[in-house]
């Protein structure tokens, strides 16, 4: 994630720490010995307590050792195991972590404990003369978990802060602010940011300049980005590559210049990266906004000669092209070549052609679609039983989207996902038309559970308890615990 701040290469370790192993033999059986850490159950032992009995036997254990169990508890999203190795190797006397190592251990304190002990422990850093060397180069992923969450105040805060410590002497820290003010919609804000640049010497690079032209396409139209295209074509430290001229051909696509995005577009493609596909699918993207399907297939059959794997993510952006420009067969035929290849079956990527059907009406499709995953062994996600819920909704098969409905439910655990109040209403009503009162009665108390009724749903049932000359005390109840925790 930090590619370009460089490990500290001496570490020291004390006796009592670690006996050092240079052979590539112990180094594996290092390795084998830590596979503890690595085991789904989790370790046997706290982390600190199964490292220190390593060292108390006899074993070796170094820096890079750690350092790749760690890498590979992250890629196995176990934070928690990740952090208290990060932890152990920080209170070790005799070792000195760097840049890499502390932004690494910020990042997991994020994941696992939230911001404020993140803060808390940014703050330590500061406070250490030790650490605030370190400080200066490890305060990224705080900046970037202000950027996510859309916390302007604090990420403004924390800026202030790092330009009294003078940290601010790289472009990143002022790309991620931009990148704030651009989803927060202060574009006025961006262009702020680069004067602030200009003002202290901080060189642009190619991220810069995009997010000031997408800035400078709001503010001011298509004139304005193109103003600041030039000045980037006039930087000498900067190189204009396929990313930039994609933002600009954006740019085109939004003020309706059709034909100077397609001139823009025609170089990108020639700047393409033969070794990574990133790029190309970008262009297939724009191509599609273009309604220019010959781009979209010229772009998709390049990419298969870049080496490496063609992903799921790969897939789902040509198909969802091919989609928006209505050629369904030439989709069906990519999704064909991607079901003959793939080993484990991603519903994300069959989501699309659902999608597809069952807005078109094609309940049949869907469902003959639906029955091919679950036999080669994918999961639906709560998408899948939205798009399938919305496709029996339309054709009135009503049980068959109150199943659907229950089995997004089971689901919402795990995910932010809502339903739509369109559905929820279609099959509440379904039940009041059907005077089905019990069956109504445990939709609206699941849903109300999982927060989700509204007033127009106990209004519903009301209704149906007053045709049914039955008590609603519940019903107001529940109503007014709605209203509570809504404020």
């Amino acid at each position: 994630m930090y590619s370009r701040i460089r490990w500290v290469a001496k570490t020291r370790f004390s006796n009592t720490v670690a006996r050092l192993v240079s052979s590539r033999a112990s180094t594996v059986s290092n390795r084998n010995g830590l596979s503890g850490i690595l085991r789904k159950s989790g370790p046997r032992l706290s982390v600190p307590s199964l490292l220190q009995e390593r060292i108390d036997s006899g074993h070796a254990v170094t820096l890079s050792e750690l350092r790749f169990i760690s890498k590979r508890l992250i890629r196995s999203n176990r934070h928690d195991i990740a952090l208290q190795m990060m932890k152990w190797m920080e209170n070790q006397k005799d070792v000195q972590l760097s840049a890499y190592d502390i932004a690494l251990r910020l990042e997991l304190i994020i994941k696992t404990h939230g911001l404020k002990e993140a803060e808390e422990y940014f703050e330590q850093l500061l406070h250490s003369s030790a650490s605030l060397k370190v400080a200066k180069s490890a305060y990224l992923p705080l900046l970037r978990a202000y950027v996510k969450n859309k916390l302007v105040h604090e990420a403004e805060a924390l800026m202030e802060k790092l330009n009294g410590l003078g940290f601010l002497v790289t472009p990143h820290p002022f790309n991620e602010m931009m990148k704030l003010y651009e989803s927060t919609y202060q574009s006025e804000k961006v262009v702020l940011v680069i004067s602030t640049m200009k003002g202290n010497k901080i060189p642009r690079n190619v991220l810069s300049y995009n997010l000031w032209m997408n800035a400078c396409c709001e503010i001011s139209g298509v004139a304005g980005a193109e103003t600041v295209y030039k000045e980037m074509v006039g930087d000498k430290s900067v190189e204009v590559g396929w990313s930039s001229l994609c933002t600009l051909a954006n740019v085109y696509i939004k003020g309706r210049f059709d034909d100077k995005a397609k001139l823009v577009l025609e170089s990108a493609e020639k700047m393409l990266n033969r070794s990574n596909r990133l790029g190309y699918f970008f262009l297939v993207t724009l191509y599609a906004s273009l309604g220019n399907k010959e781009g979209v297939v010229r772009l998709w059959e390049a990419s298969k000669s870049v080496s490496g794997r063609i992903t799921c993510a790969n897939y789902i952006c040509v198909l969802s092209s091919l989609v928006k420009l209505g050629e369904l067969a030439e989709a069906e035929r990519v999704f064909s070549e991607w079901e003959d290849k793939c080993c484990n079956y991603d519903v994300r990527v069959s989501n699309v052609l659902l999608g597809v059907y069952a807005r078109n009406g094609d309940i049949h499709k869907a469902e003959s679609l639906h029955a091919r995953v679950l036999e080669r062994g994918g999961h639906p996600n709560y998408k899948t039983w939205e798009i399938l819920m919305e496709g029996w909704v339309k054709c009135q098969s009503m049980e068959k989207a109150i199943d659907a409905m229950h089995r997004a439910f089971e689901l919402m655990k795990g995910c932010h996902w809502r339903p739509s109040q369109n559905f929820v209403m279609a099959i509440a009503e379904y039940f009041e038309k059907e005077r089905k009162i019990d069956e109504a009665n445990a939709y609206v108390r699941d849903l109300h559970r999982l927060g989700l009724a509204s007033l127009p749903l106990y209004r519903l049932l009301l209704r149906m308890r007053a045709q049914a000359q039955k008590p609603a005390f519940d019903i107001y109840e529940m109503m007014k615990v709605g209203q509570n925790s809504n404020g």
